[in-house]
């Protein structure tokens, strides 16, 4: 359930309020009564727990991803590795047949 932060516009007094969230504002102040207890705009209150990118990377220098994003692929994420031309296998025989002409027209 969600802390809700509530000020009476008359008397000033501040209390948070624990309440579900269907249920409906509060507005009669529990010091002075008046009908003036309004709602607060506060900002939300998390915590980062756990072992996410912000606690495990890159904190020092050359500890950069494995991964990089290719503009030619579409995004698709590739290794170092794969972007590399392959070598030519050693026992690998050659083509054969001539090559094919250029037309020159």
């Amino acid at each position: 359930m969600p802390i809700y932060a509530y000020k009476c516009e008359s008397c000033g007094f501040a209390k948070d309020v624990l309440q579900k969230m269907s249920d409906a504002p509060l507005d009669t102040c529990p010091n002075c009564s008046q009908p003036t207890f309004k709602k607060q705009l506060t900002a939300a209150g998390f915590q980062l727990k756990g072992s996410g990118w912000y606690a495990t990377d890159f904190k020092g220098a050359g500890t950069a991803p494995a991964t990089a994003v290719a503009p030619s692929d579409g995004g698709a994420a590739t290794t170092a590795a794969a972007t590399e031309p392959a070598a030519p296998k050693a026992d690998a025989a050659p083509a054969s047949g001539p090559a094919p002409a250029a037309s020159g027209s």
